[in-house]
């Protein structure tokens, strides 16, 4: 599990056969969970400056493969009694979303991203949303877009000021909502009793 806040920005010295290899000042041990712009990767060789992980066929086909060059949002996995600030992420990536507009606000800056017509379930204002590995807030949404605010310190701290117009992300919708939708369809056809309403509600 992780909470989207970024512990480093790593630089990619290669991709090559399905093998990334990164730089960084992280010093992850042979096996360790690292979210690498938000999907959930296995440490499979230590370097003296970095590190190495695998992607499988699976991973390849639900990510932006594209965006694993110059510098990617790393992560490692939360350890029991670490402190969650932002929210619980899996590190498995749901859908691809395109950078639609960027639009600088006051104090922040507003992307607007389109998500397919399958994510949009998944989205409410003010839930939580992982984009590229971070945890950020929905602030409006769409008939098949959303809009988030990134804050100062979260423009500076990541990649996010080097987006363009454009570019394909990384959508990890919120955990709850997937889990909730999931019951709902498979009840959706049948009528429920109190114990088992009461039952769904102290699951969540």
């Amino acid at each position: 599990m992780f909470n989207g806040l970024i512990r480093e920005i790593a630089q990619v010295v290669s991709y090559h056969n399905n093998i990334l290899r990164l730089k960084a000042q992280y010093k992850p041990s042979l096996g360790d969970s690292i979210a690498v712009n938000g999907a959930c990767l296995s440490v499979t060789k230590i370097h003296h400056d970095g590190f190495e992980v695998e992607l499988s066929h699976e991973s390849r086909l639900h990510i932006a493969v594209q965006n694993l060059k110059e510098n990617v949002h790393i992560e490692p996995a939360l350890r029991f009694g670490d402190r969650i600030d932002g929210h619980l992420m899996q590190g498995h990536i749901d859908f691809i979303g395109i950078l639609e507009k960027i639009h600088k606000d006051e104090n922040g800056v507003d992307f607007f991203i389109s998500l397919p017509k399958d994510a949009m379930k998944f989205v409410a204002s003010k839930g939580s949303i992982g984009i590229d590995g971070v945890s950020l807030t929905v602030n409006e949404v769409f008939e098949n877009q959303i809009r988030l605010t990134i804050i100062p310190i979260t423009f500076r701290e990541t990649l996010f000021k080097e987006y363009k117009i454009g570019r394909k992300i990384n959508i990890e919708t919120d955990l709850l909502a997937r889990y909730i939708y999931a019951q709902l369809q498979g009840i959706k056809n049948k009528e429920l009793s109190w114990n088992e309403i009461e039952k769904i509600s102290y699951l969540y």
